[in-house]
């Protein structure tokens, strides 16, 4: 009953009905493909952050990388958040993700109740940030916009 339904309404639908569906479909798995593209462009950036970090072997600078790209982050999506044209969602998920990366920032510092990492451990430390922003990431819905929004802000913060 359903197949005799559906070959119905395929057999009234015109050419242009199709084509706008296909559209419709494209335009949906794209935007899909499109958000993986700008979440692994922010995985990309911690990446960078965490080599360098590695690269690195005094652990006052280490400190120093691990502290500016947690500035930089905080700042990002700060900026991102008093977008107007983000939805309560956006925002929500923004302000996980934020809270997430200050957690990390006072645990490197031993801020806020949380003991210091330790210089020996700024490695250890920068691979766990690094694995708990990416399921943060994972588990935190934004969308293409405010990604795509984030990693501007962050990629503008770093240039200055």
């Amino acid at each position: 009953m359903l197949i005799n339904y559906l070959k119905e309404t395929m057999k009234k639908t015109s050419s242009a009905g199709l084509i706008l569906v296909m559209l419709l479909v494209f335009g949906v798995s794209s935007g899909f493909a499109q958000r993986s593209k700008a979440i692994n462009m922010f995985k990309n950036h911690i990446n960078n952050v965490v080599q360098k970090v590695k690269e690195t072997k005094n652990p006052q600078k280490k400190r120093s990388i691990l502290n500016n790209s947690f500035d930089n982050m905080l700042t990002a999506f700060n900026k991102a958040e008093k977008m107007k044209h983000l939805s309560k969602k956006d925002q929500a998920g923004l302000n996980k993700l934020s809270a997430t990366i200050a957690r990390k920032k006072y645990e490197l510092n031993g801020t806020h109740g949380y003991k210091r990492v330790s210089n020996n451990q700024l490695n250890d430390y920068a691979n766990y940030v690094q694995q708990n922003v990416e399921q943060a990431s994972q588990t935190i819905t934004l969308s293409l916009t405010a990604i795509l929004l984030i990693i501007i802000l962050i990629i503008l913060l770093v240039a200055l």
